[in-house]
């Protein structure tokens, strides 16, 4: 059972892992380097420890003690039992979900080692490319895990999918998919033809065919390829890719916002790997 410790003092050092969560800067240099995540709210906290990650520590308001009792019972990290209004001052920001942890993150494995048969049946996969909006990048990978996605890749300039606004949009999400990070982007996109995968870009271009075309064709693995929020895909990922795929849409429209489009891409795609 994990050891209950009342904290008064918002400087204490022992609360250092969750000081200004609010200071996007600060935690994408931190928490990476030093390897921890932050879960928020019960259901992710749970869905963390579910997945196995290691927990350092909880933070935890009076009233939240029975709620996660189960889980302080089995924790072996300190919890830290503090007054709603110095958690606002830790975090900076109203924790109005009563619970927080500080877990470890695990080392990501290498993209052939995803990729490869040894795996599991990896046959679609999803392609980040700079995505850099927290809450989208949650948003996708839940629907990613929703909807079957085998594994997701992320470009070297994508945001971190295990900060705390992407966890939480996710709602524990990021923990269920596999994913790693591309060493470098597009060079590395290699690897995704060598392993097998058709690569469809979802982008407007003179050669895009439909994503009931694409469907059509079944490939036997497939990566999906979606750019980022402002300018999409670079033109070396487009180079790159194997098929460029558009979503049909009216009202001249001509874009999805890029979690919306993954969603309707891997809802449509989901019938060529059964």
């Amino acid at each position: 059972m994990a050891e209950l410790i009342t904290v008064d003092d918002p400087d204490d050092p022992r609360l250092c892992d969750y000081t200004g969560l609010t200071d996007v800067a600060l935690r994408r240099r931190r928490e990476p380097a030093e390897g921890l995540f932050i879960a928020e709210g019960e259901k992710v906290i749970r869905r963390a420890a579910a997945a196995g990650y290691a927990m350092r520590s909880m933070l935890l308001s009076a009233k939240w003690t029975d709620v996660m009792r189960d889980v302080i019972d089995e924790a072996t990290a300190p919890v830290y039992l503090v007054a709603p209004e110095l958690a606002e001052r830790v975090t900076g920001y109203h924790v109005h979900r009563g619970a927080l942890a500080s877990m470890q993150r695990e080392p990501l494995p290498d993209v052939r080692t995803l990729l490869a048969p040894a795996s599991g049946d990896v046959r679609r996969v999803a392609v980040f490319e700079d995505i850099v909006d927290h809450a989208n990048l949650g948003a996708a990978f839940r629907n990613a895990a929703a909807l079957g996605v085998d594994a997701v890749l992320l470009t070297p300039r994508c945001a971190d999918p295990l900060y705390r606004r992407a966890v939480k949009v996710s709602m524990g999400s990021v923990f269920h998919v596999p994913w790693t990070r591309f060493g470098s982007w597009p060079d590395d996109a290699g690897l995704l033809g060598a392993a097998g995968f058709t690569t469809a870009a979802l982008c407007l271009s003179d050669r895009s065919i439909t994503l009931d075309e694409l469907v059509g064709r079944r490939y036997e693995k497939l990566a999906l390829v979606f750019g980022t929020e402002g300018d999409g895909l670079t033109p070396e990922a487009l180079v790159a890719a194997d098929e460029h795929v558009r979503i049909p849409m009216d009202a001249g429209v001509d874009s999805l916002n890029v979690a919306a489009a993954s969603a309707v891409a891997f809802y449509a795609t989901r019938l060529t790997s059964g």
